[in-house]
């Protein structure tokens, strides 16, 4: 069976597309590719080497890593080859309104710092569907567990083969499968082996290598573009105005306000694929540096990710949406520094799939296996992870095809996916942290009500591009713009919390020590670090200055 990608996808026919189109690599360019691929093996292999045999070392790094490798390793498995590819698509289709997503997140990723991350790191849990269950019961564990395994499989899975496919396509002409395949392989053997150890720390140089190889791409094309002011001129004016109109199809700025931190605060501050790097932590306080770090290296991707897409508008018109960055790549830049953006990104796409693949093994193993037999050895919890891995990506590989039937600019399709799964997730967390009242019952009802709705909306869209429905309420929802559906179903899923928490009998307070902010005294969510908690407030005020100064430039 052959499945047709929009053209705007840049990638021909899925999933036997075969046409060649090489981005004619020097070897001096492939012995730049060559020496990053050592240097990634060489520390993955060091660190496996290093880490604690235990399970709590393979997969938590033995809860001992410092703020730097933490920031390094959230910014890395954040930004992936769909962020190179989805950003700089958006960006060259309309402007820099996608960067809002990058913006709220350097203030978001704080919520996880000074709100989330001291409760997790106080309680010792391992995945964040154990945090819930302590907080609610074991249904609401439960769903999480598999909620969050269908989310890799829809979004960080299939969407990072589906641009890493591209990226291949354009280096060596190679089909898509093929290419699924050589990245899975490829990012599985210091992945699988070395668990959360390898995996941040060869974050850290691939972090500082994907900056490098995207900051030197952007340099290259403002110079080629005749600088700032001249792209400005030859770009329509609502490129660089980030807050949009009510009725815009992708960006509204009600959205914006109101719809994206729901996301926001389900990706960094519930996901397990996020929240991970934080749980290796070796103390509260370089938990919250490394967040404030990542936040500050969140500013970067406007910069660095959409700009370039703008770049591409200009300088190469014909090549839209998704295939703006590959094509920059491709003919604008010269023998060798060709190599090195090649090299940044590789370095994205393999920090994100080493980092869900360690995360998805990390629910199985914990949330699954271990909770129907508890009395598994750590060495039977690491096979089972590892084993796990591959259902996850074989799932993830065969949803590709599917990507471009919800949106045809990637970035967009994975923004759209999360906000049907993360707004009854991000209510439940918030209300649990901050509402002793909310009670298992209400967590499973706003969960199951949140799926039964996103779900809904997320087959119903599939549905009515392939065959329009009829007027009425339910094409309305299905057709709302994304980020207001994300809204609407958060008040949905927290007032279903609310009235079912408080119709039903309340948790004791025992149940609840440590685990909100009622039943939680200050001096157990402190670090006992004075001076590192200052210098961290200083630099919290001074991001949050940083991104409300940005907002009111680009506004």
């Amino acid at each position: 069976m052959e499945f047709k990608v929009d053209s705007k996808l840049g990638i021909g026919s899925l999933p036997f597309y075969s046409e060649q189109s090489p981005m004619n690599l020097s070897t001096l360019d492939l012995i730049i590719i060559a020496a990053y691929f050592a240097a990634v093996f060489g520390i993955g292999y060091y660190f496996m080497r290093r880490r604690k045999a235990d399970a709590a070392g393979y997969f938590l790094a033995g809860r001992d890593v410092g703020w730097f490798a933490i920031g390094c390793s959230l910014f890395a498995t954040n930004i992936s080859s769909e962020h190179f590819v989805g950003l700089a698509g958006s960006g060259a289709a309309g402007g820099l309104a996608v960067g809002h997503f990058e913006w709220l997140a350097c203030l978001i990723v704080l919520l996880l710092g000074w709100v989330f991350a001291p409760f997790y790191l106080r309680s010792q849990v391992t995945t964040m569907p154990e945090f819930l269950e302590r907080r609610y019961d074991s249904s609401s564990r439960w769903y999480l567990t598999g909620v969050s395994i269908v989310a890799y499989v829809l979004t960080k899975v299939s969407v990072t083969l589906f641009a890493g496919a591209l990226l291949l396509k354009e280096l060596l002409g190679w089909d898509v499968y093929t290419s699924a395949i050589a990245l899975v392989v490829t990012t599985g053997i210091y992945t699988v082996i070395g668990g959360l150890t390898a995996v941040i720390y060869t974050e850290l140089l691939q972090a500082i290598i994907l900056i490098a190889g995207a900051l030197l791409l952007t340099i290259i094309g403002l110079g080629e573009v005749g600088g700032w002011s001249q792209l400005v001129a030859k770009t329509p004016p609502d490129y660089w105005n980030m807050f949009k109109a009510m009725n815009h199809p992708d960006f509204p700025w009600t959205g914006i306000i109101f719809g994206a931190p729901i996301l926001g605060i389900w990706y960094w501050c519930t996901d397990q694929y996020i929240v991970q790097r934080v749980l290796s932590a070796r103390g509260i306080e370089q938990a919250r540096s490394g967040a404030i770090f990542a936040g500050y290296l969140k500013i970067l991707p406007v910069f660095i990710l959409v700009l370039p897409g703008i770049i591409a508008h200009v300088l190469y018109p014909e090549a839209s949406g998704n295939s703006a960055y590959p094509t920059l790549v491709s003919k604008l830049l010269p023998t060798g520094l060709k190599g090195i953006v090649v090299a940044s990104l590789l370095a994205a796409l393999m920090s994100s799939l080493a980092s869900c693949f360690n995360s998805a093994s990390t629910l199985f193993t914990y949330d699954v296996y271990k909770k129907l037999k508890p009395n598994t050895d750590d060495k039977t919890l690491v096979r089972v992870g590892r084993i796990a891995t591959g259902f996850v990506v074989l799932a993830g590989i065969l949803w590709v095809p599917f990507i471009n039937l919800v949106s045809s600019q990637l970035y967009v399709y994975m923004q759209s996916v999360q906000a049907y799964i993360s707004p009854p997730i991000a209510a439940v967390f918030l209300f649990g942290l901050i509402w002793s009242r909310a009670n298992g019952k209400g967590s499973i009802a706003a969960l199951l009500t949140g799926l039964v709705l996103g779900f809904t909306r997320l087959f119903g869209e599939i549905i009515n591009k392939q065959s329009p429905l009829s007027d009425g309420p339910f094409r309305m929802m299905i057709e709302m713009n994304f980020l207001h559906f994300a809204t609407f179903l958060f008040v949905i899923c927290s007032l279903v919390l609310v009235a079912v928490s408080l119709s039903t009998p309340a948790p004791t307070a025992a149940s609840l020590n440590g685990l909100t902010f009622k039943y939680t005294p200050m001096s157990m969510r402190d670090s006992g670090d004075p001076a590192a908690h200052k210098r961290n407030i200083i630099l919290l005020i001074v991001l949050v200055f940083t991104v409300l100064i940005l907002w009111g430039i680009f506004f």
